[in-house]
């Protein structure tokens, strides 16, 4: 296996400018560029406060004391590392693809019998280039492979092979089961002490209350959190125009549609459904954006990761 398969060059220069921020002030072992709530010697000034006596001199105000003839000592706000956990849905309903393989593409177990890109594939390529970059930040990264539970991942590191690791999980992990939300972010909640930022990459095809619960128990630790919902162009779009069967992906019947008769409640549907877990990312200050597996996850990613900057610059002037 090769991992540069697993991370295209278009998507990798589309997010050069960018750095994965997080909202939340954290806490870190390494010099990084996250805002950490301790105050010291380190790489962004941050105030100063007046000179009381016991505190070193190297960090006094000079200038300020020869204009006001007062002591001031400058004080910095350390950069820190993130803790970045990258849980991607491996459930059933992740192996449809209506697009084929991509040529020079790794693969993945969702593949399998297929030649299909599954959203599995798209959600796989979009974890490869957030934990890249992440990485690339001097950021832990850990990844979980999830469905009723966690059942596949690699454990928060930053060592030099972690992207290798990375990749070969995501690769290797079966693609099957129904999604449990809360019992998922519990078990991720178990494994990851303190703050991170979670991105959790899914179609999010549940129902809005039990994403709703387990996007409440991640917030309620005070962690971050992305949200990239991967959808297949079909279901975006629902272009057939027949009768056709609908099988289920994990376990539902198979039941007979009229597509051109359904399209448009589909699409009303569907639209009504990614409002609600908008809605829910939303109220917890959690960020959302929506894939078409028969696009390159590179726009997406930059666009998601500039709307985080802004807010961090806004945050920082404030």
């Amino acid at each position: 296996m090769r991992a540069e398969q697993y991370l295209a060059p278009e998507t990798l220069a589309q997010l050069a400018p960018f750095e994965l921020r997080a909202k939340m002030v954290v806490e870190g072992a390494m010099n990084g560029m996250h805002s950490s709530p301790r105050q010291g010697a380190a790489v962004e000034f941050a105030s100063h406060r007046q000179y009381t006596p016991g505190d070193g001199i190297r960090h006094l105000d000079w200038r300020v004391f020869a204009r006001t003839d007062k002591l001031y000592v400058k004080e910095y706000r350390q950069e820190t590392n993130l803790d970045i956990v990258v849980l991607v849905d491996g459930s059933g309903s992740m192996r449809f693809g209506t697009l084929g393989a991509k040529a020079g593409w790794g693969g993945t177990r969702a593949q399998e019998g297929a030649n299909r890109w599954t959203k599995y594939d798209h959600a796989t390529a979009a974890a490869a280039a957030v934990s890249f970059l992440a990485l690339a930040q001097r950021d832990r990264v850990g990844v979980a492979i999830f469905s009723d539970g966690l059942h596949g991942g690699v454990r928060k590191s930053g060592a030099p092979d972690q992207w290798r690791a990375i990749v070969r999980c995501l690769a290797s992990e079966p693609v099957e089961g129904a999604v449990q939300w809360t019992k998922v972010a519990d078990q991720a909640l178990a494994q990851n002490h303190g703050h991170a930022l979670y991105i959790v990459i899914s179609d999010f095809l549940a129902p809005p209350a039990e994403i709703r619960a387990g996007l409440a128990r991640i917030a309620h630790r005070g962690n971050d959190a992305i949200l990239l919902c991967t959808l297949d162009h079909a279901e975006l779009d629902f272009p057939m125009d027949e009768q056709a069967p609908f099988e289920g992906l994990e376990g539902e019947a198979a039941i007979d549609v009229d597509t051109r008769v359904a399209r448009a409640a589909y699409l009303d549907a569907l639209q009504a459904h990614l409002d609600e877990v908008r809605r829910a990312a939303r109220d917890f200050g959690f960020d959302l954006a929506v894939f078409d597996t028969h696009e390159s996850v590179g726009p997406v990613l930059s666009a998601t990761l500039a709307r985080r900057e802004a807010f961090s610059r806004r945050r920082s002037a404030r």
